[in-house]
């Protein structure tokens, strides 16, 4: 009986033995079905997936504001008239082709109700030509020109006609503008052997500048401060406003 008892106990001890092996050789792998497939793992849905962000591109332009539109300018038409003071002496005996000078408006330039050029904008002048009375035959001659002026700090360059200051003997003056016209000026200078100033008499023919001049003692001609020139612009002059 004892023997039969041990013997039934081994066999049993036997069977269970076996019986773990096989299930623990078995046991499923997690990412495996019990098919023996792999089992998929679950996406997350589309639907619920957030919308991805939009590219800076593809958003909506941000507003730019535009550029300030700069205003039109003011243009003096060709033909006005440009009227100076000569703010230092220009002579046909020490001045040289080429050489400038500084000059003021003497009147303002005004287009419509507006005042383009104020009286007392600072210009400059050109001596285009000088012949001296002990350097030339003939008669002692002088002419210039009106070569830039400058309103609210900006130098706008003109190109106007002539003023040409000659005479014919001592104490006789002349002025002969650009245009062919010739008339008697009003001079304002020294004159030979004077210790004030003179003024003689205006007259201006067409195109004539109303100039200023007085010769010296050998025949030169001198274009005194405080001397009146007129020109006429020969090319319209756009002034930018401010």
């Amino acid at each position: 009986m004892r023997h039969q008892a041990l013997a039934r106990y081994l066999m049993l001890a036997s069977v269970l033995t076996l019986f773990g092996c096989r299930t623990s050789g078995t046991s499923p792998d997690p990412g495996v079905s019990s098919s023996g497939n792999t089992a998929n793992t679950a996406a997350p849905s589309s639907a619920n997936a957030p919308a991805p962000e939009a590219s800076s591109a593809e958003k909506a332009p941000e507003s730019v504001p535009l550029p300030a539109v700069a205003p039109k300018p003011i243009v003096v038409k060709a033909g006005n008239k440009i009227v100076i003071t000569a703010d230092e002496s220009v002579s046909s005996k020490t001045s040289n082709s080429g050489d400038r000078f500084d000059a003021s408006i003497a009147e303002p330039v005004v287009v419509g109700d507006r005042v383009v050029i104020p009286k007392g904008a600072k210009a400059t002048g050109t001596v285009t030509d000088a012949k001296s009375a002990g350097k030339f035959k003939g008669n002692a001659a002088i002419t210039v020109t009106l070569r830039s002026v400058t309103v609210h700090g900006e130098e706008y360059r003109l190109k106007t006609t002539e003023v040409t200051e000659s005479g014919k003997g001592r104490g006789k003056r002349t002025a002969v503008g650009a245009g062919g016209g010739a008339a008697v000026g009003a001079f304002i200078g020294a004159l030979a052997g004077g210790g004030k100033g003179a003024a003689i008499g205006a007259g201006a023919g067409a195109g004539a500048g109303t100039a200023g001049a007085a010769y010296t003692g050998d025949k030169d001609i001198v274009i005194a401060p405080e001397t009146k020139l007129t020109f006429q612009l020969q090319e319209p002059l756009e002034v930018r406003k401010k």
